[in-house]
């Protein structure tokens, strides 16, 4: 394989301790829900195979419990006993086999326990009894024997993880983690020889690192996760961090240093765990490049780099020596060789819409992607079968379920035909792309065009499909994918009062809607209120009162997408009123009801009303079709109006059966 001279430094190789890169891509750790009982499953081995076979330099697999305490999720990997080896050496045997390194993350949250084993709460540990404000979480201060147990946990563990023929292991001291926690002042208000001064603030991780390197030996590679800005109104002082890694980089037991930015103790510092789209792409490089500048240890560099162009210069311009691009191989485990092969054009480009990866995670699900939702279902998906015979297939909308449906049918060897009303494919993804930091979200459609067109789908644009167009075409069998329209219930409206559809106020944006107070009726609480509320808010000239049928606006988003979009409306000075339903409105005010106790609420001196109740399928097509006799498929929105998660996953398993 030649390498390719647009990424000349992204595809070189990079020594790590005892072992060489193939090239500088990366997927960081991250959690997947595919571990059951503590235990690697096929689906794991499954899943990172395939980024293992796309070319992936280096994969750093999720946490690994240390201690009995570091259960943070009721689906954490564990690697307290032996009982994990075989696991893990099936797993690093199947990334081996692609000339990819493997790593695993070991752990202890501290204090940052998600959720129960069982429904009861577990006693959290910590420096000191310093609660969490985003878990709401009070731990137990740790004594000096516990400590030291969980010092002994990560050693234990991380011979475990060599006995299995990994590669090295991660020390995770980022994110307000156990490591993180003892270095931060505020969460660590010991007066023994773990708390005060920075050197005992930074004891327990250096002792952490001198006991797993004493545990595997100089052939092992060890490297710690750290951030360099916790991003949040309490966190560690970035020069006591940069301080941190010199010290750890003068001890000589580490590797390498995983640079990161974000805290998961508060929503601020969360959000940056897994950064939502309104963040630069790249945004911690800079961070990244004061800590290289600082240690003899490469430095590897996480944060919003979906592009190997953005990698490229991150690494070109010195500010790191490998990039962790883990969203982009969840989007497309295929980009590294894409790449290198000169094939750029063809790479599904991540859109940091959090849905499907963290937000699955988040749920307790097996992460996945909106736009390939075969990640995370490998074992179903993995490769297309071809189809036992062609068929002449007829797909009736473009948008996100349609254009999924007829790639996988083509890639089949199916021959397909695409019909969409409108000028474009796209659907309400076109919507989407128009709302404030929503800009990226377009890049589904697009992804999905290319996908559709590499395939040899033929498509045809503002073409309305009746039952006499398709008794002419006579297809084999017939995929409805036609999509939703604006739900509106009935409701008591004056005439006098302007009221728009929220699709209409994207459309055209917010300059037909009259000067004054604009409320928003928000029945989905996702990210149709929240974007049409900044938008209408920065328009000028307008006072802004979202009203949503929920305890939180946007609480049906991933929550760092969620958090971001609520700093926007606040910052754009948006009213917030939660748990009422739309009833009616008058001349000038909009009537509501709390939708816990019936009340009235009332919003006077209204200049108009936007309605963003949710949508309603377009089955009318779908319903005459059936009559025919030929086979048909209902996918997407027509079926039941959901997401782009679901349209795109309806399609793939309809084609995928045809």
């Amino acid at each position: 394989m030649s390498t390719a001279i647009e990424f000349p430094t992204l595809f070189s190789s990079l020594d790590l301790g005892s072992i060489t890169l193939e090239n500088r891509i990366f997927s960081s750790g991250h959690d997947t829900v595919m571990a059951h009982d503590g235990q690697v499953t096929d689906q794991l081995v499954a899943y990172h195979r395939a980024r293992a076979e796309g070319g992936a330099g280096l994969i750093v697999m999720q946490v690994a419990g240390i201690h009995e305490t570091a259960r943070y999720t009721s689906h954490v990997l564990m690697i307290t006993d032996d009982s994990c080896i075989p696991g893990y050496r099936r797993l690093a045997e199947a990334v081996h086999k692609h000339d990819c390194k493997l790593i695993s993350q070991i752990f202890h949250p501290g204090r940052e326990i998600m959720e129960s084993q069982d429904g009861a709460l577990p006693v959290a540990l910590a420096p000191s009894a310093v609660p969490n404000e985003r878990f709401h979480v009070m731990p137990r201060a740790l004594s000096i024997e516990l400590i030291e147990e969980i010092v002994a946990g990560y050693a234990s563990g991380a011979a475990r993880l060599k006995w299995a023929g990994l590669d090295g292991v991660e020390i995770t001291a980022s994110h307000g983690y156990l490591p993180a926690q003892f270095l931060n002042p505020h969460t660590n208000v010991r007066d023994d020889r773990y708390g005060g001064s920075l050197e005992n603030r930074m004891r327990m991780l250096r002792e952490t690192a001198a006991a797993v390197r004493a545990a595997v030996g100089p052939d092992f590679v060890v490297g710690v996760r750290i951030s360099a800005d916790e991003r949040t109104f309490d966190g560690t002082d970035s020069s006591e961090i940069v301080q941190l890694c010199r010290t750890l980089d003068t001890d000589g037991h580490i590797d390498y240093l995983n640079v990161t930015e974000g805290t998961s103790a508060s929503q601020s510092g969360s959000t940056h765990i897994v950064a939502p789209m309104a963040y630069a792409a790249a945004y911690t490089a800079p961070s990244a490049a004061v800590i290289k500048q600082a240690v003899s240890v490469p430095v590897l560099v996480a944060g919003r780099i979906n592009q190997p162009h953005e990698a490229e210069t991150v690494l070109a311009g010195g500010q790191a020596d490998a990039c962790a691009m883990t969203r982009a191989l969840i989007c497309d485990p295929d980009m590294p060789v894409k790449a290198q092969t000169q094939r750029v054009d063809e790479i599904r480009a991540c859109i940091a819409c959090n849905q499907a990866c963290i937000g699955h995670f988040h749920l307790g699900y097996p992460i996945s992607c909106i736009q390939r939702p075969e990640t995370g279902r490998e074992l179903q998906f993995g490769k297309p079968t071809p189809a036992a015979h062609s068929k002449k297939i007829m797909v009736v909308g473009g948008g996100p379920a349609g254009m999924k449906a007829a790639a996988v049918a083509a890639q089949r060897g199916h021959r397909v035909t695409l019909y969409e009303a409108a000028g474009r494919v796209g659907g309400q993804v076109l919507l989407a792309e128009r709302l404030p930091h929503r800009g990226e979200f377009g890049g589904a459609a697009t992804n999905l065009i290319a996908e559709i067109a590499r395939s040899g789908v033929e498509v045809k644009t503002r073409t309305c499909v009746d039952i006499d167009l398709v008794r002419r075409e006579a297809p084999d069998e017939i995929v409805v994918a036609t999509g939703a329209v604006p739900y509106r219930p009935e409701l008591e409206l004056d005439d006098a009062l302007p009221v728009f559809d929220a699709w209409d106020v994207v459309t055209t944006g917010a300059g037909d809607l009259p000067r004054g107070r604009i409320v928003i009726a928000d029945w989905r609480c996702d990210w149709t209120g929240l974007g049409v509320a900044e938008m209408i808010a920065r328009s000028g000239g307008r006072k802004v009162t979202l009203c949503v049928n929920g305890n939180a606006a946007g609480e049906m988003l991933q929550q760092y997408t969620r958090n971001a979009m609520l700093a926007a409306v606040f910052e754009a000075n948006v009213e917030i009123i939660t748990n009422v339903r739309l009833y009616g409105a008058d001349e000038d005010t909009v009537y509501l009801q709390n939708t816990l106790t019936a009340q009235p609420v009332l919003v006077d001196d209204v200049a108009g009303l936007v309605l963003a109740l949710g949508h309603r399928q377009n089955d009318s097509l779908l319903r005459e079709l059936q009559t025919l006799g030929t086979p048909v498929h209902a996918i997407g929105d027509c079926m039941s109006p959901r997401t782009v998660e679901e349209a795109t996953l309806d399609g793939l398993r309809v084609a995928s059966g045809i």
